[in-house]
């Protein structure tokens, strides 16, 4: 819906002006401590870089494998010796190259190996607990506008190492996709720990929460794509869920990679299998022992079946044959319905959205938080000035109150109906930051078009805010509508599109 070359209409610049003159204010304060000043510089600096976006969660949470379906190739994950675990940084670069950071020695380059689907890492002689990162720079459309962010699992039973992994991922990452495999109460927690500081309580959602896996939900059913989905939208609408997380998706990172990757030969595989009767098939996918080891009446052999359940999975081969049967009778038909399926598409349009099109938003908040832990760990004449400053941009920001008004109307705390909470979402940037997507025009529009839309929401939404029967929260929420109104009329009136 946003159409290309179109301004965000909060005026994102004025917040990123304000955060970099606090952060300069700072370097002076901090003129004389070397360690405070690196941190300060190093915020200054991620101000200008591509957003940086993390992909955590537990273990076997699928997080490799949603990154490489995200990317479309199989670059994750970097392994190293005896399990070992690192941040692994994949940036756009101009040719494939890797780098090793370690606790005791100068960065290191490492050899990249580069296969038919991606690449390989070698980490020959470096001994387990030795890298901290490795930065892989690799040149794809996917990178261009972020930096995704392959984490350790951030649970496990090591109390101490979840925390350090995760007050890392809230502190290097400006966004983060939390992936849950059944939206557990333990996962909903670690989401609660992005809410402890001053910035996390006034700005506190840079998340969406995915239910990966989703192909193995109800025991791997044909149907437990569709069973995902209808789980993430009833979390959705919790309100404990929704003021954590901007979104909650269910995506099959296996199903979505599989379609990204297909080849012809292994399309063609898949086809044979389905010639076979549906009943007789099915015998041999009860189970993955029983397809590989059984031979079922087509001409598959054994090593066909091994790469098909490597690349699909046992619910991934029962959906593709299905869907031969039913009308993909191409592997381009077949790749763009597993894709669709697997909800990477809309995963793909959740993060533009919500992430990208906010990006100088989300890293300006990430600038607050380093600067606030600068100013709290280091006390000192001015610093107390500062932190009321930084505190003070959090209270008014107009892009801080589109956030969290988002957030509330995920529940029913505002008490808006169904259909003033859709228009509201949509008027501050919920189906997108753009003019087009905020006023609901999906194409181009005559500027009068958009300007009568505008002050006709502006309008509406005024009256809700003077209202005195409704609740003080809902005439707070209708104020911050009425100031995105009239961002977008500012914007028009300065001839933005």
């Amino acid at each position: 819906m946003r159409t290309a070359g179109t301004p965000d209409v909060t005026a994102e610049a004025t917040l990123v002006e304000a955060v970099w003159g606090l952060l300069h204010r700072a370097l002076q304060l901090y003129r004389d401590d070397p360690r405070a000043t690196g941190r300060l510089r190093g915020e200054l600096a991620r101000l200008e870089q591509p957003l940086r976006v993390a992909i955590a969660g537990p273990w076997r949470s699928g997080r490799s494998t949603l990154l490489n379906a995200i990317m479309g190739e199989e670059v994750a994950p970097v392994e190293g010796a005896d399990g070992d675990t690192f941040f692994t940084w994949y940036e756009d670069g101009e040719r494939p190259h890797a780098t090793a950071y370690s606790t005791g020695h100068p960065p290191q380059d490492l050899t990249v190996v580069k296969s038919a689907t991606g690449m390989r890492v070698d980490l020959v002689g470096w001994r387990a607990g030795e890298l901290r990162d490795i930065v892989v720079r690799w040149p794809t459309r996917a990178l261009r506008q972020l930096t995704l962010i392959d984490t350790p699992p951030v649970t496990g039973p090591d109390e101490h190492g979840r925390a350090a992994v995760l007050d890392r991922v809230l502190r290097d990452a400006d966004a983060v996709l939390y992936l849950t495999r059944d939206g557990r109460a333990s996962d909903l927690r670690v989401l609660t720990a992005a809410r402890d500081s001053a910035t996390g309580q006034a700005a506190p959602v840079n998340m969406m929460l995915v239910l990966s896996r989703a192909d193995e939900v109800g025991g791997g059913r044909v149907d437990a794509l569709l069973t995902a989905r209808q789980l993430a939208r009833r979390m959705h609408r919790d309100p404990a869920v929704g003021a954590l997380s901007l979104n909650v998706l269910a995506c099959s990172g296996l199903v979505g990679l599989a379609g990204r990757l297909l080849t012809g030969s292994e399309f063609a595989a898949l086809a044979e299998l389905a010639r076979v009767p549906r009943a007789e098939l099915e015998a041999y996918l009860l189970s993955a022992e029983r397809f590989l080891r059984g031979e079922p009446p087509a001409r598959v052999d054994a090593a066909q079946r091994a790469a098909l359940l490597d690349r699909l999975g046992l619910f991934g081969v029962r959906l593709a044959t299905t869907l031969v049967r039913t009308g993909c009778d191409s592997r381009t038909k077949l790749s763009a319905e597993l894709i669709r399926r697997s909800g990477l598409t809309e995963l793909r349009e959740s993060v533009s959205r919500l992430f990208i099109d906010r990006q100088e938003t989300l890293k300006a908040r990430s600038a607050l938080v380093g600067l606030e832990e600068v100013l709290r760990a280091e006390p000192g004449p001015g610093s107390a000035e500062l932190l009321g400053s930084t505190e003070r941009i959090l209270a008014g920001a107009h892009e801080f109150q589109e956030l969290r008004l988002l957030a509330t109307l995920r529940g029913a705390g505002l008490g808006f109906d169904a259909e003033l909470a859709a228009e509201a979402r949509r008027l501050v940037g919920g189906d997108g930051v753009g003019l087009a997507a905020r006023l609901g025009f999906e194409h181009d529009a005559p500027a009068h078009e958009l300007w009568q839309a505008a002050a006709e929401a502006r309008w509406r939404w005024r009256d809700r805010a003077d209202d005195p029967l409704l609740r003080l929260p809902q005439r707070r929420g209708a104020q911050v509508v009425v100031r995105s109104c009239e961002g977008m009329l500012a914007t028009l009136a300065a001839g933005g599109r």
